[in-house]
């Protein structure tokens, strides 16, 4: 019983997906004899937490009631009260909690508020399940930069244009939308100068019967080097775009970007180009939990050389270019033996119509001395 309602709070906690950034997803559910009597998840950032909608939204008296919760209730005051209070002062008998909370604010604090004042707490009752729907804010708040999720599309013989550069569209309608479903998802968009020059991307959300939330786009340019008419600095979108770049740039050029609305980010330099880690510090500073990494192959390979990437997402179409110039979804040097390559764990395989997307996280493996 406790895994059959703690599913339902995960199932409303996604309804949150996109719209809570850098909150975590919460769903909860009250339950009493046996039945629903209340529901609620975390809707948008800033507003009420779910355990207050379940509370908003309940058909009857909860006291004595059963709360299930993904995530450990809060015991601060941010902006909202703490719930771990309003629980105790609905009378709540018991919480099921999934997944106690990392924040520092939080970690127990919410639990020994329960416990303290009577309340039978169960925790880590699909633990697993929670943490998986939780990623992205769980290294966030560990870690303080974003989580990092690496998006590529390709032939089957592993390209991402032909010879010539063209790439519209290597794979088909249904994989495109699962990409602006992801782009809803996250909260923004990084990719370099090189693709905003050749293939100058919108980079929004494009959604059909949804309100597709725009994120924010990150370019990387260390000279600034991207044109004053790009689309992504258009005020035809209501999309932020950030200007990633380093002393090499000329200052009269990054206050035209400022001119034109484009916020700009000026990092250290590394091996003579933005400084990638200290960009990603000054995104997590700016509460950017999640970045979806779209390219190109230059940039690829220098998150992944750096250790920078979590999560790799590679939607593959049944088709074959060829070309030995051709562009794959990783420049750079590359590795020289095959034990020295990147492996992904967890993986998972998806289908799009003909196309097949394959999702897996980096695995790190520690060296021996």
């Amino acid at each position: 019983m406790d895994q059959k309602f703690m599913k339902r709070a995960i199932e409303l906690s996604k309804k949150g997906i996109g719209y809570t950034s850098p909150n975590p997803l919460v769903g909860a559910v009250i339950v009493k004899d046996g039945t629903i009597i209340g529901e609620g998840y975390h809707e948008v950032y800033g507003s009420h937490h779910a355990e207050v909608n379940a509370f908003k939204n309940a058909t009857e008296d909860v006291t004595g009631a059963t709360m299930y919760v993904t995530l450990e209730p809060c015991s601060h005051y941010g902006k909202t009260p703490p719930c771990a209070d309003l629980i105790v002062k609905k009378k709540i008998k018991e919480v099921v909690i999934a997944l106690k909370d990392p924040n520092p604010l939080v970690s127990g604090r919410g639990i020994k508020i329960l416990e303290d004042n009577g309340i039978k707490v169960t925790t880590g009752i699909l633990e697993s399940e929670c943490r998986k729907v939780n990623e992205i804010f769980l290294h966030y708040i560990t870690k303080g930069t974003p989580f990092c999720i690496l998006k590529t599309a390709m032939t089957l013989d592993g390209k991402i244009a032909t010879k010539t550069g063209h790439s519209k569209w290597i794979t088909g309608d249904s994989s495109r939308k699962h990409v602006h479903k992801l782009r809803h998802q996250v909260s923004a968009i990084m990719v370099g100068i090189d693709t905003v020059i050749e293939d100058n991307p919108l980079l929004t959300t494009r959604l059909e019967k949804q309100d597709g939330r725009d994120p924010i786009r990150v370019i990387v340019d260390t000279t600034a080097r991207i044109p004053l008419d790009a689309n992504v600095l258009s005020n035809d979108s209501s999309a932020a775009t950030i200007i990633a770049t380093t002393e090499r740039a000329p200052k009269d050029k990054i206050e035209l970007l400022k001119d034109r609305g484009a916020d700009v980010i000026v990092t250290r330099l590394k091996n003579n180009r933005v400084d990638l880690q200290d960009l990603l510090n000054q995104l997590g500073e700016r509460k950017i939990d999640s970045v979806l990494i779209e390219g190109g192959s230059t940039l690829n390979y220098s998150l992944l050389q750096e250790g920078l990437i979590h999560k790799v997402m590679t939607y593959i179409a049944p088709k074959l270019i060829g070309g030995s110039t051709a562009k794959t979804p990783v420049g750079g040097q590359g590795v020289s033996t095959m034990d020295e390559a990147l492996h992904l764990q967890d993986i998972q395989v998806s289908h799009f119509d003909e196309d097949i997307m394959i999702e897996g996280y980096i695995k790190h493996t520690v060296k021996e001395d």
